[in-house]
């Protein structure tokens, strides 16, 4: 299969209209993953006033809420709390490998798998997150200590993400395992990986360009606030 770049400019609302549909929650043109599964929401291309109402209603009064990628300017009245400069990469030439050490995860791991998601902030994971895909872990002494996962589906794509290891397990190439078991499965599937990063994080991305990862693009992760009730009542 040759998957299209062109569904990752916006991969959060071509997998809410595709692989997700099952778990998109609707208002007008608007589309988000219920709260406890991740706090993605994508707008309309040049979205009107009334796509914003639609996404206040969604979120309500004061709520935040992730707007990836480039969005117009903001209403009067809202606010961005927070603006995290990211890049996408893409795997066209990553193979993968299967790995005998590693298991799958799955909804009886999740305060496991929160409590390593709370320790090494590897991006926002939810306690449904597990079910936008398949989420792998490697665990030493029965506990775990390295994960990594799928998470966005565009046509084509899947993005691999919530890779993050103990740091006291840091230094054995256990998130390069990970990322390429990862891979592997979605080859069989006959799609191909791609992943996002803080632009900051730059020996992550040393490490996803050794694995032949390339940048796709730039992005930005940003995080907007709904105006107060009364500022909404104008």
């Amino acid at each position: 299969m040759t998957a299209s770049p062109a569904v990752l400019d916006d991969p959060v609302r071509a997998s809410l209209l595709g692989a997700h549909a099952h778990l998109t929650e609707r208002r007008g043109r608007v589309l988000r993953y219920p709260l406890d599964v991740s706090p993605f929401l994508s707008m309309p291309p040049e979205p009107g006033p009334a796509d914003w109402d639609d996404v206040a209603a969604l979120v309500g009064p004061a709520g935040q809420v992730a707007l990836p990628g480039t969005v117009s300017a903001l209403p009067a009245g809202w606010e961005e709390v927070a603006n995290v400069p990211g890049v996408q990469l893409t795997g066209e030439r990553l193979a993968g490998a299967d790995d005998a050490d590693v298991v799958r995860l799955g909804p009886r791991d999740v305060p496991e798998i929160l409590d390593l998601a709370g320790r090494t902030k590897p991006g926002p994971f939810l306690p449904r997150t597990v079910e936008l895909g398949v989420y792998l872990g490697i665990r030493s002494g029965g506990v775990l200590v390295a994960m990594a996962g799928e998470r966005l589906r565009p046509p084509g794509w899947t993005e691999i993400s919530a890779v993050c290891t103990d740091p006291a397990h840091r230094g054995r190439g256990l998130a390069t395992r990970l990322v390429l078991a990862v891979a592997a499965g979605i080859r069989r599937r006959g799609e191909t990986p791609f992943l996002h990063a803080s632009a900051a994080n730059v020996g992550a991305i040393r490490l996803y360009e050794r694995l032949g990862f390339r940048l796709r693009r730039t992005t930005d992760f940003r995080t907007v606030r709904v105006p107060a009730r009364d500022a909404v009542l104008g």
